[in-house]
């Protein structure tokens, strides 16, 4: 990664470590909009493990469902940039992709990003391209939704990976994990990385 991606990198790392480090300190969090400052990144052993996943594909259509402040969409821009490919990432709340889109300009990957604002699921059925790699990390209960709505557009090699299924982990999660495992052309593993993740591929049976 070049010079500017790292920097940014460090100003989120040095966030995520605020915020995990200083519990007591941490910013008001919440579902309304404007409400919500806490960044709940995916850290960045999770970072690292989606970039190399995305950066395996050729020129991939990336879908990013819950863009929050940014973090994540770096590490999946840059292997967009790398691989020729394209990162669409959807947000509800407009003051966290803006904050996102600034981090992605001083990163140098704004051009290899598109940003979305409003609901998930609707924003997925408006989709015209078909999409090579997902990650999904938004509110737990969006995600069997969002399964429903993105499955019909997955190109065959198509790879998703699903954050938060250890912890916290719940029933919503729970209900995607059955859910996704039972879609015809998924293979599908719960590993041990960041708060566990639920790999999955697509192949068209």
């Amino acid at each position: 990664m070049d010079n500017r991606i790292e920097e940014v990198l460090d100003i989120y790392h040095e966030m995520i470590e605020t915020e995990r480090n200083s519990p007591c300190e941490m910013p008001p969090g919440g579902r309304d909009g404007g409400q919500d400052q806490r960044l709940r990144a995916v850290g960045p052993e999770t970072g690292q493990f989606i970039n190399i996943l995305a950066r395996s594909l050729k020129t991939p259509i990336i879908l990013e469902l819950g863009t929050s402040f940014g973090y994540s969409g770096i590490w999946l821009a840059e292997a967009a940039r790398a691989s020729g490919g394209r990162l669409i990432t959807m947000e509800m709340h407009d003051y966290k992709s803006a904050y996102a889109r600034d981090m992605a300009v001083k990163a140098g990957l704004a051009d290899h990003i598109e940003f979305k604002v409003g609901d998930a699921v609707q924003m997925i059925a408006a989709l015209s391209q078909s999409i090579d790699f997902v990650l999904v990390d938004l509110w737990k209960d969006l995600y069997l939704p969002c399964l429903e709505a993105f499955y019909p557009k997955l190109n065959p090699g198509a790879i998703i990976v699903a954050d938060n299924m250890l912890r916290p982990g719940g029933d919503d999660v729970r209900r995607y994990g059955e859910a996704i495992r039972a879609k015809p052309g998924i293979s599908s593993v719960v590993l041990p990385v960041g708060n566990g993740l639920e790999v999955s591929r697509f192949d068209r049976g």
